[in-house]
């Protein structure tokens, strides 16, 4: 068995959960779990943020100035509940993800397959961020699909991206005030129901608003998300 990372040779556990185990077995090894830093302490109670290195006259009851802007734009106001995220977007995820995304290396999904909290994604009705269709030509695959599917965990792809300008090379005010970017096909599959949007970088949180109020807007209960990295 390989790190599926960086290919050096781990020894796995052999035991009854091996065996018995209907899932597709990854592994990394202990270097690379090293490198892979959760997202722990105190944070922003809706961005998942570390509020650590925040200072305190950028943290307003436990949420941070970012989403303070969201939530004061009666637009964009409880429109994403909460974001859960599992590492901090260092370099070395950072250089991991751009092999996942841009290299076409699809066994990278069974690195971050394995840390998916499935409880999270009970009784929610789990949609990954589209790509748009340049870039999933380029791409050969979308990589938040493509952890899901490694992980077993049950998607729809009902949303579709409408505009593929990249929101983080907006402003801040440019993303408050952002045109529609996603549309909802076949709703059927969420009306009433909770939605839980996967990506797999959280940066400035625009995509994953523009998200969920669309999910919203189609006739969603709720909408949380879960990314990667943070």
């Amino acid at each position: 068995m390989y790190c599926v990372i960086c290919l050096t040779e781990v020894t796995p556990v052999f035991n009854w959960t091996y065996f018995l185990s209907k899932e597709p077995n990854f592994y990394l090894c202990d270097g690379c779990k090293q490198k892979l830093v959760p997202i722990t302490g105190e944070c922003c109670t809706i961005c998942n943020r570390p509020l650590i290195d925040l200072d305190a006259a950028f943290i307003y009851d436990g949420i941070c100035h970012d989403c303070k802007r969201w939530e004061e734009n009666p637009k964009w106001k409880g429109v994403l509940i909460q974001n859960y995220s599992l590492f901090l977007y260092n370099d070395f995820l950072k250089e991991v993800i751009a092999r996942f995304k841009y290299r076409g290396d699809y066994l990278m999904a069974g690195a971050f397959s394995i840390y998916i909290p499935k409880k999270l994604f009970h009784d929610k009705v789990a949609i990954p961020i589209p790509l748009s269709e340049v870039r999933l030509y380029e791409r050969g695959f979308n990589q938040t699909e493509a952890i899901l599917h490694v992980a077993g965990i049950p998607s729809t792809n009902c949303l579709t991206r409408i505009h593929s300008e990249k929101q983080s090379k907006k402003t801040r005010a440019a993303r408050l005030e952002a045109d529609t970017v996603f549309a909802v096909e076949n709703n059927e599959q969420i009306i009433s129901q909770d939605v839980i949007l996967v990506d797999d970088i959280y940066t400035t949180g625009a995509t994953l608003h523009n998200a969920a109020l669309a999910i919203k807007e189609a006739g969603a209960k709720s909408v949380v998300s879960f990314t990667i990295a943070r």
